[in-house]
């Protein structure tokens, strides 16, 4: 049986040694009083996004006598919305935007007819539609295809996988799109992303080129749960892991300048680190803290990097969203938004039970 993918894997890049904001004190901060001031207004954020996905291998087909895996997915990708009262009391949290489908994977060299690849595999999702079984249970939309070249330890099954999850991404971004062409994301309503916003480049897709979009990320921060601590280095080169571990509650870290370069379309990041949870109620060394990304937008951004000020608003409210607590309903409680949790929650939800979803093929 397949499991819920919470947030793809750090991928090894460049050490983070620079900083991106405007204040250049190694030390940390300590956001406790602006945390406990913000509590008076009205929170930063407002939407929170969540993807997940679960694939199954169902079948294996051949061509030129070589066996193929066919691998199915399931996507659900949610969008959550806080509403607040006028005098900045919860109202309610709502569900706000989605895609939920199903979508099948297959070979490339599935297309015998040689025409466009897309056209190929999208005339064949329409023929599977129209079959009764499909129509009223998978909700199938798409019918994508895989690459059959590997090299290493590369596997079939692994570049299905990829494809699905690339289109997983294709519909986060596609929200976040939505929201911004409505003019929901401000400065005043933020939208947290749960996992990382360091999205590759693809080769298809409305929004392949994260620079051609990367002003729909203006207003939007990614916060993952896990992480590799060893990536970001003090002036000497060395690893400060030892440094985020030893975080005091409430005490972030500087921001660091990220440039991926060519890897993520040139785009350049800040990230940082802060302590959620007091680490006597924690299990590890990294339990309570969490990595917040935020893109940079501008050339004085990229020259200069934010401002210290507004890293440390929206750390605030970060701080500000920890409670309540999942405790008991997710073993990564201490890592954990609970609007976060709660919108990934609901993606959970959307999904079709394992075996009903296996015996529709």
């Amino acid at each position: 049986m397949p499991h819920v993918l919470y947030e793809e894997q750090e991928s090894s890049y460049t050490p983070l040694k620079d900083y991106a904001e405007n204040m250049h004190d190694p030390n940390s901060r300590d956001i406790r009083p602006l945390a406990i001031s913000c509590m008076n207004s009205e929170p930063l954020f407002r939407f929170f996004l969540d993807g997940s996905r679960k694939v199954y291998k169902v079948d294996d087909i051949q061509y030129d006598n070589k066996v193929y895996p066919v691998v199915s997915g399931q996507i659900a990708v949610a969008c959550c919305e806080r509403v607040m009262n006028d005098d900045n009391t919860f109202s309610s949290f709502k569900h706000f935007d989605e895609e939920v489908y199903s979508v099948l994977c297959l070979p490339v060299k599935a297309n015998m007819e040689g025409v466009d690849n897309n056209l190929f595999f999208n005339n064949l999702c329409k023929k599977i539609q129209e079959k009764t079984a499909y129509r009223q249970g998978t909700n199938l939309k798409k019918v994508l295809y895989y690459p059959t070249q590997i090299q290493g330890k590369e596997t079939l099954e692994n570049k299905a996988i990829a494809k699905i999850q690339d289109d997983m991404i294709e519909c986060e971004k596609s929200i976040v799109a939505r929201l911004t062409a409505k003019h929901l994301l401000t400065q005043d309503h933020y939208l947290i992303k749960d996992g990382s916003i360091q999205y590759k480049p693809m080769k298809t897709g409305d929004f392949k080129e994260i620079a051609k979009i990367r002003s729909n990320y203006q207003h939007v921060i990614g916060v993952s749960k896990s992480f590799n601590p060893n990536l970001m280095k003090d002036k000497k080169g060395q690893s400060n892991a030892g440094e985020i571990a030893r975080l005091p509650l409430f005490h972030r870290t500087p921001a660091f300048l990220w440039q991926p370069g060519e890897e993520l379309g040139n785009v350049n990041f800040a990230i940082w680190y802060v302590r959620i949870r007091d680490t006597r109620f924690t299990a590890t060394p990294y339990s309570g803290i969490v990595k917040i990304e935020k893109m940079l937008m501008t050339g004085s951004e990229h020259e200069n990097g934010l401002s210290s000020d507004e890293i440390d608003l929206i750390t605030a409210n970060i701080i500000n969203e920890r409670n309540p607590v999942c405790y008991g309903n997710d073993a990564r409680w201490a890592n954990h938004l609970y609007p976060v949790y709660l919108t990934e929650s609901y993606c959970k939800s959307r999904f079709m039970s394992d075996p009903y979803f296996i015996n529709l093929f």
